[in-house]
């Protein structure tokens, strides 16, 4: 549903390869015909490769109270039990990659422990369908196998300065992803996880979430929270934006009628109980695809400009990936594009960019700093653009 129909594995291994990330979660691991194709794939040790692109069996999965979760699958084999044990519970697990099966937080964290997958609350600050939209801790969702939980998917609304005030989370470990409906480099893998393992599969990512055996995460990646269109309390008819102290006092009701809609800063507000940031935490690099930071730079507002795309090839040309630009190369190396791509580069890198966040329904907007930010016509980009 909502998902491009290019959205097949040959494809996404090519386009990972080209994005620079090595291991992508299958997703849809319970839909019977997603799982005939990756068994076509070859198996390498426990995880499946295609190319230059490893896979692991991965699904999405929304409860009883709509909450939605994510489960890392060790095989095809423990995804067939799985299944099994949902199948009861669910009228469209043979029809939709993103099941509904009618149990609660608990039962299908059990159900994940006895087919040794890992689990956690998937994009856990979405105001719609995340575990802090229906509960005010991780216990209140899955009870007795809370102690089960080993990471939280922040998703595209929330960061580590959200999560990590939360004293529920400070312990476990913060995936940066997001579903991928399109296989294309500026919208497949917006958010990615850097990990350190000795070799590609899910044991090693299984350490590397449990933070056991020198195995960790090193780098979080991921859109600004601000640039969700829930981000600040703000009204949905005319987008006027609240402070939590605001909304409270006129009863969530704009001064036009309209209603106000919470914002994942102000819910995350309401849970943070403690200021540091954990030891065992990782950076976090706020950016956005490449092609959107050329046509943030260039003035273009669609990252589909020929002058963008000529752009974006000739720099993965180079530098073998679109993650390798954006966090590993030496800024001075690129020298072969127009100046305005390298400064707005070094920006995101150097966290200069303007933020101007989104609320109502309403996407934020990225402003670069006047230094790096030169425009043609076309007006200022913003991710609801793309």
């Amino acid at each position: 549903m909502a998902t491009s129909n290019n959205m097949k594995l040959p494809v996404i291994a090519e386009q990972a390869y080209k994005k620079g990330i090595q291991l992508v979660g299958s997703g849809d691991c319970l839909h019977p015909k997603w799982r005939g194709e990756l068994r076509q794939l070859e198996k390498v040790d426990d995880a499946f490769r295609y190319d230059r692109t490893y896979f692991v069996p991965t699904v999405e999965v929304e409860d009883a109270s709509r909450v939605h979760h994510l489960l890392l699958v060790p095989s095809l084999s423990k995804a067939e039990e799985l299944y099994e044990a949902f199948k009861k519970h669910s009228l469209n697990i043979d029809t939709d990659g993103r099941p509904t099966v009618k149990l609660t937080g608990e039962e299908i964290a059990s159900a994940a422990k006895e087919s040794e997958s890992l689990i956690g609350p998937a994009h856990a600050f979405t105001p719609w369908t995340a575990v802090y939209a229906y509960y005010d801790s991780l216990s209140e969702c899955y009870g007795s196998l809370v102690t089960y939980i080993s990471f939280v998917e922040l998703g595209l609304s929330a960061d580590t300065s959200y999560a990590d005030r939360i004293p529920d989370l400070r312990g476990l470990t913060f995936l940066t992803s997001s579903d991928a409906h399109s296989p294309w480099p500026n919208k497949f893998a917006r958010e990615f996880t850097r990990i350190e393992v000795e070799n590609i599969g899910f044991d090693e990512l299984k350490k590397a979430i449990l933070q056991t055996e020198g195995r960790r995460p090193v780098l979080n990646v991921g859109l600004f929270p601000g640039e969700g269109k829930y981000n600040e309390s703000a009204c949905i008819r005319c987008a006027k934006h609240y402070t939590l102290k605001e909304a409270i006092a006129v009863s969530w009701r704009c001064d036009c009628g309209g209603r106000i809609k919470k914002g994942v800063k102000d819910r995350a507000e309401e849970l943070a109980d403690v200021e540091t940031q954990p030891s065992h935490r990782p950076p976090y690099l706020h950016t956005i695809p490449l092609s959107e930071i050329i046509a943030l730079s260039l003035g273009y507002s669609s990252s589909k400009n020929k002058t963008v795309q000529g752009a974006w090839e000739k720099l993965i040309t180079r530098f073998g990936s679109e993650v390798n630009v954006l966090v590993d190369v030496d800024l001075d190396q690129i020298d072969f594009v127009d100046a305005r791509i390298t400064g707005a580069i070094k920006a995101f890198r150097d966290g200069r960019v303007i933020l101007h966040p989104g609320g109502g329904g309403k996407y934020g907007r990225i402003e670069l700093p006047p230094a790096a930010h030169q425009t043609k016509s076309g007006g200022q980009a913003s991710l609801g653009d793309f």
